[in-house]
Parts: structure tokens; C-alpha cells; sequence
């Protein structure tokens, strides 16, 4: 099977209105730019997109969402973006905010296969509102769920051609996890080597969960606030 695909607009191809995603990363660090872009430039419209958190303006998933091809927004952090805050006050824009451990894990459970565990987290707050409570050693839990996506799309310093990456410091932050929820996962790469070429003790998402890759171009790997010290 041939996952290697010449660029971003061929590796999205699929993706369709109303589709839900996964696009990893940690704020701006480790996100999928050619395939943010990519979207953008093909005008897929109503998506729900699952990420940390909504990039900045116009930076990120913030160009999906001043382009209005975002229908709801699944995060964990959404405080930097004044799109993002305009759209969801004029209620243009469907939001599901999730405590971070939370969001992480279930990802990871959907990944796993696991449709359902139980967290602390969001006990008595509006994070509980339509959950499964259960009581254990004393200590009340909600059940979460599992979650997939239609597609994936994962960031990675190195992948070679049979799908198997390696991420780079913050950059491993969802990526690792959502790149096994997805139905199918993309994963743009800034090197792009042969299989055999990787360390496999170094390998961090092995290829069997990646359908499609590509190696990216032109990083702009833009910082939320430049913090400077005398």
C-alpha cells in the first residue's frame, strides 16, 4: 500500500462538508499547517474540528474559522482568538469545551478502542450536565466517552514512507494520540525518509495507524506571544 502522497491538497482529498476532525498540536506548536491551509483553499465548509485549542486569528485553525468552514469547535483552551470568542458570543459557531486531561484521554481511549472510562474532573460543574454519574471509594466521577474522527491530521518532525513518526518535544502533545483516532490519519512530516531509515526504538506513532503521508514545506512555526526579558 502506497501511503505517500505528493502534497497536502492530495492528502485531504475526502475530506467532505459536515465531517468531523482531529488536528493535533499544542497551541501553535506542532500543527498541521500545509493541511490547515490546504482546507482552507478547498472550501470545505460545516466541519466539527477536535484540537487543543482554535489557534490564534488567522493563524492555525483561526483561518478555518474567520473563513467560516468550521460549524463546532471541540478544545480544551479557546482564549486567544477574538474570532473565536466573536463567532461564539453571536452564536455562529457550536463550542464544546472539555478539561484538558480529559480531552487527551479521550482520544486516547477512542484510539484504544475503549468507548467509555470515568473521570473526576467536571464533577459538579456544567462539564457534568447530561453524564453518567457513579460513586467510587467515596469520590464521584462522570463517564466519558471515547472519541474518534473522520480524519486525523498529525504534525511530525520525521516520518519515513511506511507511516511511522517521530515527533519533537511539545509537538508530541495530541498528535501521538490522535494520530490512532482517526478513521483515516494524515500526518504531514518536515522529512520525509525511506522505510528503514528510522531508529525504531524512536519511532513514537507506528505506521499501521497512518494511511497517508507528505512531506511539508514552508514552516512558519509562529510563537502566540513573543516574551522578551532585559
Amino acid at each position: 500500500m502506497n501511503k505517500v502522497y505528493a502534497n497536502a491538497r492530495e492528502a485531504i482529498a475526502g475530506i467532505t462538508n459536515g465531517m468531523t476532525i482531529m488536528l493535533g498540536g499544542f497551541g501553535l506548536c506542532g500543527i498541521p499547517e500545509n493541511s490547515i491551509d490546504a482546507l482552507v483553499e478547498s472550501g470545505v465548509t460545516g466541519l466539527t474540528c477536535i484540537s487543543n485549542n482554535a489557534g490564534i486569528d488567522n493563524v492555525g485553525l483561526g483561518k478555518l474559522l474567520r473563513n467560516h468552514q468550521m460549524k463546532k469547535m471541540v478544545a480544551s483552551y479557546v482564549g486567544e482568538n477574538k474570532e473565536f470568542e466573536r463567532q461564539l458570543l453571536s452564536g455562529e459557531l457550536e463550542v464544546e469545551l472539555i478539561p484538558q486531561g480529559t480531552l487527551a484521554e479521550r482520544i486516547r481511549a477512542g484510539g484504544a478502542g475503549i468507548p467509555a472510562f470515568y473521570v473526576p474532573a467536571g464533577f459538579g460543574t456544567e462539564v457534568q450536565i447530561g453524564k453518567e454519574v457513579r460513586e467510587f471509594n467515596g469520590r464521584m466521577y462522570l463517564m466519558e466517552l471515547g472519541m474518534r474522527a473522520d480524519f486525523a491530521i498529525v504534525k511530525a518532525w520525521k516520518g519515513d514512507t511506511r507511516g511511522n513518526l517521530i515527533y519533537r518535544h511539545t509537538a508530541q502533545n495530541f498528535n501521538n494520540m490522535m494520530a490512532a483516532a482517526g478513521i483515516i490519519t494524515i500526518a504531514e512530516v518536515e522529512e520525509l525518509v525511506p522505510a528503514g531509515e528510522l531508529d525504531p526504538n524512536q519511532v513514537h506513532t507506528p505506521g499501521i495507524y497512518v494511511q497517508r503521508i507528505f512531506q511539508g514545506t514552508d514552516y512558519k512555526k509562529q510563537i502566540e506571544f513573543v516574551t522578551t526579558a532585559d
